[in-house]
């Protein structure tokens, strides 16, 4: 079995940092990606950010918060973190991490969730 679980969500006024974290666990063997998505009501959900284990570890973000947002691994916790910073209105959300990984070496990738964190920017 495995776990992903975020914390570190809250609410910031804007212009506030957050930092979110996501750890998974259990059986696992290798992870070949972790990352967040955020939802919003009314809207559709979309990726934040990932990063994609390798030599040179991956990123990506959605161009609203390049520049403002940072996504970082400790692959010995097999843990990401999500450094937000000039938070704005419009993060609000509930932001979600996953994990794409392996519980055994010859077995398929799968997508793991955890169970979302708020995080409102308000004053």
């Amino acid at each position: 079995q495995v776990q992903v679980v975020e914390s570190g969500g809250g609410l910031v006024q804007p212009g506030g940092s957050l930092r979110l974290s996501c750890a998974a666990s259990g059986t696992i063997f290798s992870i070949n990606a972790m990352g967040w998505d955020r939802q919003t009501p009314g809207k559709e959900r979309e990726l934040v950010a990932q990063i994609i284990s390798g030599s040179t570890s991956t990123t990506n973000y959605v161009d609203s918060v390049k520049g403002r947002f940072t996504i970082s691994r400790d692959s010995a916790k097999n843990t990401v973190y999500l450094q937000m910073n000039s938070l704005q209105s419009e993060d609000t959300a509930v932001y979600y991490c996953y994990a794409d990984l392996k519980s055994q070496n010859s077995g398929p990738n799968y997508r793991y969730w955890g169970q979302g964190t708020q995080v409102r920017v308000s004053s």
